[in-house]
């Protein structure tokens, strides 16, 4: 299956993500916050990264220009995100975000929506 890096804050919803996509046999590599990031993606060579926008020091449009400006640029990054007001998907987009998925999850739906991230790449 794939390799999936999550860049997400909280421990519970950490945990959650990596349950739901570890049973369905994905490597999960969890990150607490950008801090590293460019080196977890040399190191872990992703498949997709999902990434949350609200992260402690900088924030997940921060980090996909920084991933973007890497050799990792064409690494498929999508916002994990309680952004979900009007616009919310569109300036994630033009921010060089590849797809968007809101929080909270449906629980039953997510693991099947970041397949459909991972066949989009």
């Amino acid at each position: 299956m794939a390799t999936i890096l999550i860049v997400e804050d909280s421990p519970d919803n950490m945990k959650l993500f990596s349950a739901l996509l570890t049973l369905r046999k994905h490597t999960v590599v969890p990150l607490a916050s950008g801090e590293g990031l460019l080196g977890a993606i040399e190191a872990a060579r992703p498949d997709l990264i999902l990434m949350d926008i609200q992260l402690p020091g900088k924030d997940g449009f921060a980090l996909v220009q920084e991933i973007r400006a890497s050799p990792h640029a064409r690494t498929r990054v999508v916002a994990l995100t309680a952004h979900a007001m009007t616009g919310d998907r569109e300036r994630a987009i033009e921010a060089g975000f590849d797809g968007y998925i809101t929080k909270p999850i449906d629980i039953r739906a997510f693991p099947d929506q970041v397949v459909h991230e991972l066949e989009a790449s």
